[in-house]
């Protein structure tokens, strides 16, 4: 069996650059149940921008605004909005990975480099994937700190409820037309992922709008990235809306996992969280389509949670809307009961709505 050249533990974090960090970290810990851990900014020496690190189970996110205007974070966020720029793999050796994918023809972003404090060491290394967006390995195996050196621990202030989020289950990406079997590639050949699975324009196609996906994941399945491309159509399909607002390639969508679906989502819509909504008769026929599953059907109804099954169980997922102005990014919420797959069954239906809220914003 050949040796995986790159270990990985799973997502260490998830980087957002944005407008204004304070208040996204107020609607993160407010509508999604995030608590505040850690903080860098003026106060604690870091005097280009803030940032607030944010963390549910095993979902860390770290959002972070530029404090002047000549501020590469200014610039990304001037171009993109508010999006994803670094998706932080947890590694036990960041040296040997940086070198292991930058030897395969992985882009160096920044060479490896040990930052420390009073709670030991860090070492991090940055390679450069689609878009702007970049991976950071990070090795964390002497350090005890909140999160990294530079930052110093934080509470909210606020009375912080978890809604149930458990950790990442993948990150989709948005590439331009072409350039998904180029990005499939590189996971493959810099990064040692294997192609997991296929979806063409037959697959994931409405009367309007196709478009193309693979989906790569590492040796043990902890890291998975589904890529997808426009495929032509005729109106203009998510996927091109997408690259038209964000500017370019970039993170789409993070799927997060839960083990209480019903909850989750019922704690998020109270919330203020907005969801894609598919119309009732999608239930008409769903259990015909799936089969038996544990959940009575009427909350799932009632939430618009959809279903699929796959060979080896089922799963239940539904899609928030975008988080921010900008049609870029969003959140999936997904319950797996046994099934490893993505929800192809429920592409159309999905697509559909997608559609609906594209129309309302003139952008079909």
């Amino acid at each position: 069996m050949q040796q995986d050249f790159l270990p990985l533990n799973g997502t260490d974090y998830i980087e957002f650059y944005c407008g204004n960090a304070k208040q996204s970290s107020l609607f993160y810990q407010n509508c999604f149940g995030y608590e505040l851990i850690a903080y860098a900014g003026p106060e604690t020496g870091v005097m280009d921008r803030s940032s607030y690190v944010l963390k549910q189970d095993k979902v860390r996110i770290v959002l972070t605004t530029a404090l002047h205007q000549d501020n590469p974070i200014s610039e990304h966020v001037k171009k993109h909005g508010d999006g994803v720029k670094v998706l932080a793999l947890w590694v036990d050796d960041a040296t040997k990975s940086y070198e292991e994918t930058v030897k395969r023809g992985a882009q160096s972003v920044e060479a490896p480099k040990t930052s420390s404090d009073e709670h030991g060491e860090v070492v991090t290394a940055s390679i450069q994937t689609y878009g702007e967006t970049i991976h950071t390995f990070v090795e964390r195996k002497n350090y005890r700190g909140a999160f990294l050196p530079g930052f110093e621990a934080r509470k909210s202030l606020i009375d912080v409820t978890p809604v149930g989020l458990k950790y990442v289950d993948h990150c989709v990406g948005n590439v331009g037309w072409g350039e998904m079997n180029t990005w499939v590639e590189f996971y493959e050949r810099t990064m040692g992922f294997n192609l997991l699975i296929t979806f063409d324009d037959k697959d994931i196609s409405t009367d309007y709008t196709a478009l193309m996906s693979k989906v790569v994941s590492n040796g043990n399945g902890y890291v998975k990235f589904p890529i997808n491309e426009p495929a032509e159509g005729k109106k203009k399909s998510q996927i091109e809306e997408y690259i038209d607002f964000y500017n370019g390639a970039g993170v789409q969508h993070i799927a997060i996992a839960t083990d209480d679906i019903l909850h989750t989502v019922s704690e998020l819509r109270k919330r203020g969280v907005e969801f894609l909504m598919v119309p009732n008769t999608y239930y008409d026929d769903l259990l015909d389509r799936v089969g038996e599953i544990d959940e009575d059907l009427q909350p799932l109804k009632d939430l618009n949670i959809l279903v699929d099954r796959d060979d080896e169980g089922y799963l239940l997922q539904i899609f928030t809307k975008p988080v921010q102005d900008r049609p870029t990014v969003f959140y999936e919420i997904i319950q797996r009961k046994g099934a490893k797959s993505f929800g192809k069954g429920n592409f159309k239906a999905l697509f559909e709505a997608i559609e609906r809220e594209q129309a309302l914003r003139g952008n079909l």
